[in-house]
């Protein structure tokens, strides 16, 4: 099971206003593992980012005026999600400044190039309903170290988010555990000859010892021992 954690940092708020992103990063998970592999680059917008914005990532129009723009990275970029699950936080948002750009370069739509997209915030929001859901609220909810989170950096975010994600959705891992596991050993159970079992008896000693256990247990359940009824 392939995932890409996704995050991006942009000249504004409104793609539809023709705000750009500036920062583009995905890390890797692989059955719930990251791999280490990730996709980053800072992109020239061609444009000054808002004044709002500035101040959220710290991108100015100086660093990245020799950056490349969208258009250069874009193969390498669909590449690195094709045929993967994408996990973005506020996904809309980051989902509609890339189909924007993909719309530029006349290309389909972020969802034929992914299995599938993910909204962590829309799953926070289920799981923690009332409650702050953004990135840092979520990292201290969590217990992840989100320290170095002085400014807003897509590929920080992104590998805050992964932790984010496998936290919040342990309970799958024993899922997938069990996927795994169950047809191993269905079949050794099923490769077993019952005519090779040994039985072993308990003794008289052990016999008398589990009865004495019994009792205990009526006594104290005032005489409610089903292991008793069961026997009996």
């Amino acid at each position: 099971m392939r995932q890409i954690v996704l995050d991006t940092e942009t000249t504004g708020l409104e793609h539809k206003l023709g705000h750009r992103i500036v920062e583009l990063a995905a890390v890797e998970l692989c059955n719930r593992q990251l791999t280490g592999n990730h996709f980053h680059y800072y992109l020239n917008p061609d444009r000054e980012s808002d004044e709002g914005a500035l101040q959220v990532h710290g991108l100015t129009t100086e660093f990245l005026r020799d950056k490349p723009r969208f258009h250069e990275i874009s193969r390498e970029f669909l590449d690195f999600i094709n045929d993967a699950e994408l996990i973005i936080h506020n996904a809309p948002f980051d989902v509609g400044f890339l189909n924007h750009e993909l719309s530029l370069l006349k290309l389909k739509t972020l969802d034929n190039y992914c299995v599938s997209i993910t909204d962590t915030l829309k799953l926070a929001k289920e799981f923690h309903p009332g409650k702050r859901n953004n990135l840092d609220a979520l990292c201290e909810r969590y217990n992840i170290d989100n320290s170095k989170r002085t400014l807003h950096g897509a590929l920080l975010d992104a590998e805050l988010l992964a932790e984010v994600y496998l936290a919040m959705t342990r309970g799958q891992e024993s899922l997938l555990i069990e996927l795994e596991y169950a047809e191993p050993i269905q079949q050794a159970i099923a490769s077993i000859d019952s005519r090779d079992l040994k039985i072993i008896s308990a003794t008289d000693e052990e016999f008398t010892q589990h009865l004495t256990v019994l009792e205990n247990i009526a006594r104290e359940s005032n005489n409610r021992c089903l292991w008793q009824r069961f026997e009996n």
